[in-house]
């Protein structure tokens, strides 16, 4: 009896414990469903939800005519839930046949059959996210919307799709490097356009709620927490994609033509500093002609200069010391020595005391060598502080990254020697990016005034202005007038008579600066650089541009021969189609609208001769000089002036002969020891010496006729 109790005992206490668990247990899901349900809740869907990103649109770029150079296409994910619960078996069974033929005729990469077995194998699996395909453009996705069951729509038909955005080129190569690449991945670099300006161009991401089903699959869902993402600016650049093909199609040529290693071209507005166009071209491998943009030599790379550089060597030495062009130099037989080095021109000379002008147009090593030794000699550090006064020497600061800083050497270098003062005046020790040194060229086009280079003129919001880049003075006043107008002439006469007389053109003048740079032995063989820079047209600079290229394999390597025809080609595009550029054809002064004949000034006695014989009135009583001037008073009368030609010949000095015969002109100057050489036709235009100028016998002038 007592056992039997004892039993009884335990069997209530176990049940009684059994109870107490399940009043806790039951106390317990209370809780949690009641008080604690929406943690656990919101908990649970924290493992099956997520927020991801909606990629907003970025911005497009486009050139200064509003040509498309970058934009962002839409791609998307396509893909199916199989077992909605609007999609019913009958629903499926109907639709799947059709459905599957439509998706093979639009992608062509699988069967009809081989669709129909991959919706029907989802199906039967429960799948809840199958992938119908990726990178979708946008029209074949408008196709797609309107295939069977898909049209459903994505509650009815479950279909969804995921959009992404992919960076396209219209232009592909064209200005490549510049436009540039936003490296997003983590993968390769960023550059150009793209970094620079993607605080504009990137817009601000959205957000959507995604559920991961099966397999892990992501899927969009409906959420009222979903946000739109805010489409990015556009930039307007100011490269003319035109110019920009012209130039990239020149500049391969002269590099397969030469099988140069490389090649960069900038053209710039010499008033504004904004470039217009911009190639760097590199050859794929050794021994090809496959070129491509790979770097951007222009901004990025600094090497040196050569005889571009002179310019800057001589504006400081007329800078500091106001020297004549027409100083004589003896250049000997074109070599000399400093401390041991030799310096040599490239081809003898054919005189051996020449004037600065000469120095300059030959592109003589010697001869400016000579001219900054003879003025720096004693004080080196003056000469550099000029050429860092004048812009050289510090970055541009353009807005887009990867700009090289110049290099030029100062005397508390340790690497400054005996030698560096003449190497340096003539484009060695020194290390200039291509854009730099146009740049500066640019600044005398634009009478000394400095312009900061851009690349962007404007940003815009949905077709509206929001913001605009204006030009940027960097340096006000690299050099006096006087200095500016010297520096011209000495460009003008590279073109005309010195060593790129093959740039002349026909319908407007260039004035410009051959460069030549050894850049030392590769494989036994010295290797060279070639370039060429300057400005058009030269009475009225409107642009300036630099060519430059890379270690020419064949036996051509100057610059006048190798870079000059690629900068005309782009200045015969440029002047062809900018009109506001040409000369005038209905000038104010018509000749066809004056009855008078046009006359030419020249000998007062052949003058009137003509006149006479044309009973045209003029004021012959009035004049006793020997030489005269005309000017056309009205229709039937002209105006003498008198000309003091032979007065100003007898004191030294250079006379005005613009508007005389190139007889008459040349009978006088010939005369007191002028060496004349004429250029064109007609009456004299232009005279390579002002009126006014000192001279000596067997001084050089340069008569252009029109």
């Amino acid at each position: 009896m007592e056992i039997k109790k004892d039993i009884l005992w335990r069997v209530y206490l176990i049940y009684f414990i059994i109870c107490l668990l399940g009043v806790a247990i039951i106390s317990k899901v209370v809780i949690i469903q009641f008080s604690e349900g929406d943690a656990w809740r919101a908990k649970a869907e924290s493992f099956s939800t997520k927020f991801f990103d909606i990629e907003a649109v970025r911005g497009n770029i486009y050139d200064a005519n509003g040509s498309l150079l970058a934009t962002s296409l839409p791609y998307y994910e396509t893909g199916i839930d199989v077992n909605a619960d609007a999609i019913t078996d009958d629903v499926f069974e109907k639709n799947i046949d059709s459905l599957a033929t439509c998706l093979s005729n639009l992608f062509n990469d699988r069967t009809a059959k081989e669709y129909k077995k991959m919706l029907r194998r989802a199906r039967t699996e429960g799948d809840r996210w199958l992938v119908l395909q990726k990178n979708v453009s946008y029209p074949e996705l408008q196709k797609m919307k309107k295939f069977p069951l898909l049209r459903r729509g994505k509650n009815r038909g479950g279909f969804v799709y995921l959009q992404t955005n992919k960076r396209e080129r219209p232009f592909q190569f064209l200005a490549a490097r510049t436009i540039g690449k936003l490296n997003e991945n983590g993968t390769g670099k960023s550059y150009g356009l793209e970094v620079a300006y993607n605080e504009y161009l990137q817009g601000v991401n959205g957000h959507r709620v995604m559920q991961r089903i099966a397999g892990g699959v992501w899927r969009p869902i409906e959420s009222d927490n979903e946000i739109e993402p805010q489409d990015g600016s556009d930039i307007v650049s100011t490269i003319d994609i035109n110019v920009q093909d012209v130039a990239e199609n020149s500049l391969m040529n002269c590099l397969r033509k030469h099988g140069a290693s490389h090649g960069c071209l900038v053209l710039m507005e010499v008033k504004t500093g904004e470039i217009k166009a911009i190639a760097n071209l590199t050859r794929y491998k050794k021994d090809t002609s496959i070129y491509f943009e790979n770097l951007n030599y222009a901004v990025g790379v600094a090497t040196v200069p050569g005889s571009t550089f002179k310019l800057p060597s001589l504006l400081a030495v007329m800078e500091d010391f106001n020297i004549s062009l027409n100083e004589v130099v003896d250049i000997g037989n074109g070599e000399c020595e400093y401390y041991g080095s030799k310096v040599r021109d490239s081809h003898p000379p054919k005189e051996s005391k020449v004037n600065v002008q000469r120095v300059f147009e030959e592109s003589s090593n010697v001869g400016v060598t000579k001219i900054i030794t003879k003025y720096y000699s004693k004080n080196p550090q003056q000469y550099i502080d000029r050429l860092y006064s004048m812009g050289l020497g510090k970055p541009l600061e353009v807005n887009i990254p990867g700009e090289a800083t110049p290099y030029i050497k100062s005397t508390n270098d340790k690497t400054w020697s005996k030698i560096s003062l003449p190497w340096i005046s003539y484009g060695y020790e020194s290390r200039i990016t291509p854009l730099q040194i146009l740049t500066f060229y640019s600044a005398v086009a634009n009478n000394g005034k400095m312009m900061r280079p851009i690349f962007v003129k404007e940003i815009k919001k949905r077709g509206k202005t929001i913001k605009v880049f204006e030009p940027e003075v960097i340096n006000e006043k690299i050099c006096s007038d006087e200095t500016v107008e010297k520096a011209k002439k000495m460009m003008e006469g590279v073109v005309l008579n010195g060593t790129a007389k093959s740039l002349r053109a026909a319908d407007y003048q260039i004035a410009g600066k051959t460069g030549t740079a050894q850049m030392g032995l590769v494989n036994g063989r010295m290797t060279y650089q070639a370039s060429f820079v300057g400005y058009f047209p030269a009475e009225n600079p409107k642009y300036s541009c630099i060519v430059v290229i890379s270690a020419p394999s064949g036996d051509a390597y100057y610059g006048g021969a190798v870079a000059g025809p690629v900068f005309k080609d782009v200045a015969d595009k440029v002047y062809s189609t900018s009109l506001e550029i040409h000369k005038e054809i209905n000038a104010t002064e018509s000749l066809l609208a004056n009855k008078v004949p046009s006359v030419k000034s020249g000998a007062m006695s052949d003058v009137t001769l003509v006149l006479n014989a044309l009973k045209v009135k003029t004021n012959t009583l009035e004049i006793e000089s020997k030489w005269v001037n005309t000017t056309a008073v009205d229709s039937i009368s002209v105006k003498l002036s008198p000309k003091n030609i032979e007065e100003n010949l007898r004191k030294g000095i250079v006379p005005n002969v613009i508007g005389m015969t190139a007889r008459d002109a040349f009978y006088l100057l010939e005369n007191k020891g002028i060496k004349v050489k004429i250029i064109g036709n007609g009456s004299v235009a232009k005279q390579s010496i002002p009126a006014g100028e000192s001279f000596k016998k067997g001084t050089a002038i340069i008569l252009e006729l029109i």
